[in-house]
């Protein structure tokens, strides 16, 4: 058959987005996928994730808001992470070479059980029925995904997994304290390396081996010897992490035909010790090559999908995303460690496996008409129509579908952030100066896990859609109002306060945050603190603000939502967390006078449709 022409290669690479090919990956083929996996990983240029999840909030008010700091922002993105569970988790290594995307994308189909058969882990995890509908429609196959997907254990479950096994693991080499051993160390060393010495001596002596059985047996009792796989090994008891590492140290400078190993306390109590006695330099590293691989086969099983994880952690590749701050919070929190309590503390722990974070909003913000722009294929589609950015999308994969469509948004995301590349000058003229789209991209707009980035001053050519519309504002100017008797639309609300007092005679704007509670922003400082002792004193109220007062409505400065947030009070009605958060004991909403005020982008055109909640 003869070849197709460069041109019909170039055409039958060149896919559109129906005819993408990725190869779907469940727990039947995942171990027989993992050797292209890595290669892949480690050949591209960066790798864009994509996750499918069991839902994204639990009520209307723990969406990401304009108003949210990134301190709120985080609270509300780690309690969706804690909420639900990932499906599915799409890979795409790539690399850009002037105008071609060379990609190869991967769809792993997830589900966490017992593969162990240890009792963990054990998840419970909440779903929001219209992301299942969503994934139903696009034919997801829950029984494949329930018995054919991808288990795993995040590093945190690993070390705990491992404990709770008791497998034994090679002892590490330890570096020798610069601090004096203690005199209760040097007596229990000292112990330790003569029982040592004699049970090594009784195991080489050869003119003892005719021994009768009764004294082999007492020098058995006696000494504590065992046998592992056929060679001599004993036991040594130890009360203190600080112990072990001594008898490690002290094991090392011993003789140079032991082995140590590790053997994890159960019930979180301290390990043991077991040394292995080798016949020869030779035995000792056959010893070592079968414990090591014998280690890797089983942290491979305990580890399942986050060896993948693991594998985009060594690469240190930078990771280009959508909406990053969800998807990172649910990978720290499935496949990592537990988020910790802060945005300060999430990004530092996040750094040290994924130094380098893409997301693709960021590089948006840069063209005006797509700073309010969240969908991908809207964004694509503006592109398409107002910029030439020839793209081309080559995937080696063929036939890899199955007829599914899973996945694909993964793809999305490695050509909008190649057009936005080349759009924004950051894509390379030839493949020598690729070292350069790295540069530029990652100093750029790498680790910014903002969700609302600042609209930017308009120049003189850009369009001032937003220069009207979106005021910077301090936190400390926002106050939430709620307990209203009967539905009340923004505007009533404003009309009515404006009839209330004089506070309301400067700027300032009113919107639904839920149907449950309303927020106000003064767009001059000083006025939230003014409108709160009026609302709690009560004596200068006048006009409708007394009547509703009277009838429950209720206020409260961003303190006690920042309070809500981090406390977890996570109702399905903001009103009722406020509530909470006014009546906790340790309740303190003053703002703290050395703590800079966190500011906010308030834009006019934020509408919510009360009719949607």
């Amino acid at each position: 058959m003869a070849s197709l022409s460069p041109w019909l290669q170039r055409r039958f690479f060149c896919t559109k987005s129906h005819q993408w090919s990725l190869k779907q990956v469940t727990k039947s083929n995942f171990a027989a996928s993992m050797e292209g996996i890595k290669s892949h990983i480690f050949a591209s240029d960066f790798i864009a994730v994509s996750l499918q999840k069991t839902g994204s909030f639990s009520a209307p008010w723990h969406r990401i808001s304009p108003f949210d700091t990134p301190d709120t922002a985080y609270l509300k993105a780690k309690h969706a992470a804690e909420s639900f569970q990932v499906l599915q988790f799409a890979i795409c290594p790539f690399s850009i070479t002037a105008s071609k995307v060379t990609a190869h994308p991967y769809n792993f189909h997830l589900f966490p059980r017992d593969e162990l058969k240890i009792g963990m882990p054990s998840y419970s995890f909440s779903c929001q029925t219209s992301n299942l509908y969503s994934m139903a429609q696009e034919g997801f196959d829950f029984n494949t995904c329930i018995y054919d997907g991808i288990s795993y254990l995040s590093r945190a479950q690993e070390s705990a997994a491992k404990v709770r096994m008791g497998n034994p693991r090679i002892a590490n080499a330890v570096v020798e304290s610069t601090s004096a051993p203690s005199v209760a160390d040097t007596v229990f060393i000292n112990r330790v390396k003569s029982r040592v010495k004699h049970w090594k001596d009784a195991c080489t002596d050869t003119s003892k081996r005719t021994d009768e059985a009764l004294i082999k047996s007492l020098r058995k009792l006696v000494l504590g010897g065992e046998f592992y796989n056929s060679r001599p090994s004993m036991d040594i008891d130890v009360c203190s992490e600080r112990q072990v590492q001594l008898v490690i140290e002290m094991l090392q400078a011993f003789a140079d035909r032991l082995v140590p190993l590790v053997i994890p306390a159960k019930a979180g109590g301290t390990p043991a010790i077991r040394v292995i006695l080798t016949s020869s330099k030779d035995d000792k590293d056959l010893l070592m090559m079968e414990l090591q691989s014998v280690e890797e086969g089983r942290n491979k099983k305990i580890r399942g999908f986050r060896e993948v994880i693991d594998l985009i952690s060594a690469s240190q590749k930078p990771v280009v995303t959508h909406n990053s701050l969800n998807d990172l919070t649910f990978i720290h929190s499935k496949f990592l460690d537990p988020l910790p309590p802060s945005m300060e503390e999430f990004m530092c722990s996040l750094q040290s496996a994924f130094p380098h974070v893409i997301d693709v909003n960021n590089l948006m913000k840069e063209i005006t008409p797509l700073r309010k722009m969240t969908n991908i294929p809207l964004a694509m589609s503006y592109l398409k129509n107002r910029f030439f950015a020839p793209v081309d999308v080559e995937i080696p994969f063929q036939d890899m579908n199955d007829g599914k469509i899973h996945g694909h948004n993964v793809v999305r995301i490695c050509q909008l952030f190649a057009k936005l590349c080349y759009i924004l000058k950051l894509t390379p003229n030839s493949a020598q100066s690729n070292d350069k789209l790295l540069v530029s991209a990652v100093e750029a707009y790498a680790n910014t896990l903002n969700p609302f980035v600042p609209p930017q001053e308009p120049s003189a050519g850009d369009t001032s859609i937003w220069s009207n519309n979106t005021k910077k504002v301090s936190c400390e100017d926002l106050v939430f109002l709620w307990g209203f008797r009967d539905r009340i639309s923004a505007g009533v609300l404003k009309r009515l306060l404006q009839e209330s007092h004089m506070v309301f005679s400067q700027e300032f704007d009113v919107r639904f945050v839920e149907k449950s509670c309303a927020v106000v922003v003064f767009c001059q400082p000083g006025l939230c603190k003014t409108f709160l002792d009026i609302l709690n004193n009560g004596s200068e109220l006048d006009g409708p603000l007394r009547e509703m007062v009277s009838e429950g409505v209720k206020g409260a400065n961003f303190e006690a939502y920042k309070r809500a947030c981090r406390l977890g009070l996570w109702d399905a009605n903001l009103a009722d967390s406020l509530d909470k958060a006014l009546t906790d004991p340790d309740c303190s909403l003053e703002v703290d006078s050395e703590t800079k005020p966190s500011d906010t982008y308030w834009c006019n055109e934020w509408v919510i449709n009360l009719s949607e909640l």
